[in-house]
C-alpha cells in the first residue's frame, strides 16, 4: 500500500463511535481510500478507488443501504 518513502496514512473513524467496533478510513492519493478494522489495525486493508468511494458515499446519503 505504501512505499518506504511515502508517509503512513492518517486513519480516522467516526466521532460517534462509542467502542472499538469500527471501520477506519484513510485518504490516499487521487481520492482513493483505504479501509481497515479498528480492532485489528495491523490486519488486512481494503483499497477503494475514488469513483467507487464516491458512489458508496452517494448511496449512503440517499439511504440506499438501509
Amino acid at each position: 500500500m505504501s512505499s518506504p518513502n511515502s508517509p503512513r496514512p492518517a486513519w480516522r473513524k467516526s466521532s460517534s463511535s462509542a467502542n472499538q467496533d469500527c471501520v477506519e478510513v484513510a485518504c490516499l492519493a487521487g481520492g482513493a481510500r483505504a479501509l481497515r478494522d479498528s480492532k485489528n489495525p495491523e490486519g488486512p486493508v481494503l483499497g477503494v478507488g475514488s469513483l467507487e468511494w464516491s458512489m458508496f458515499i452517494a448511496t449512503i446519503k440517499d439511504g440506499g443501504l438501509g
